[in-house]
């Protein structure tokens, strides 16, 4: 049984590993009995299970979605529940990438890194949500793959199949966050759409954090196209970390 065992940090400060038993209940009871608007994507958390890693110790929350009738993740460090600006990744699956080591993309790099920074951080969580290929499915995006082999580049290649650029839905994302009883977070993205959305969601983002890979010479006109053709804050944008300005502002105008 769990007992939300803690740890000592520098300066003496207590920070709690894990949620407890009590705590998850709790969570589990209250998603149960959620009452969800028209247009509000609900999700429901079924089970949380400790999940020792190569990164540290975590514990999977597991939820079903009846919006996409897909099951989706969140990875969690340290007690979280009822927290402000708690340190946050919001990650989309990529097989190819994530598993398979893919190096056409940076996606399983961010992964990693972001399960890194968070359990360096002590506190946090990663959401990983089932939106392989921006959402297209992953046949789909093995036939944008072939077309990217043409010459087209990753946005060109989903318009060609008859997709928007991105086809993710962050409303999936708000849900977990709320299930989870965060009440705000510090999110590490370079993708200002994606903050746009979770802001839009009723997620309050009080800081954005870069989360930048070197490039390869098999992504480099990837990453290039996101910053070109997506507005992702990469380069000499990666230092902006105000929410505010990056809502307020257009892409292009980003300084």
């Amino acid at each position: 049984m769990r007992k939300g065992i803690s740890r000592q940090l520098p300066g003496n400060a207590l920070i709690q590993m894990n949620l407890s038993d009590e705590v998850v209940d709790k969570l589990i009871l209250a998603s149960a009995k959620q009452v969800c608007a028209t247009d509000e994507c609900c999700v429901q958390l079924v089970a949380i299970a400790d999940l020792p890693s190569r990164f540290g110790d975590f514990q999977v929350a597991g939820f079903v979605s009846p919006c996409d009738g897909k099951e989706h993740t969140a990875i969690i460090r340290g007690d979280i529940v009822g927290k402000e600006s708690v340190l946050s990744r919001i990650h989309s699956e990529c097989l190819t990438g994530d598993v398979m080591g893919s190096k056409r993309c940076d996606c399983r790099d961010q992964l990693l890194e972001s399960l890194r920074i968070i359990e360096e951080n002590g506190e946090g969580v990663l959401l990983y949500l089932r939106q392989e290929g921006r959402n297209i499915g992953l046949t789909e995006k093995i036939k944008a793959y072939a077309l990217q082999d043409q010459g087209y580049d990753t946005v060109e290649a989903n318009i060609h199949l008859g997709y928007k650029p991105d086809e993710r839905d962050y409303g999936v994302a708000a849900n977990i966050l709320k299930n989870l009883q965060v009440k705000s977070i510090k999110l590490l993205t370079n993708n200002p759409a994606k903050i746009r959305q979770l802001t839009d969601a009723g997620v309050k983002i009080t800081e954005r954090l870069p989360l930048i890979i070197e490039p390869s010479e098999y992504n480099k006109h990837y990453l290039e196209t996101k910053a070109r053709r997506s507005g992702h804050l990469l380069g000499d944008l990666a230092k902006i970390h105000d929410v505010d300005k990056i809502l307020s502002t257009d892409p292009d105008d980003l300084s």
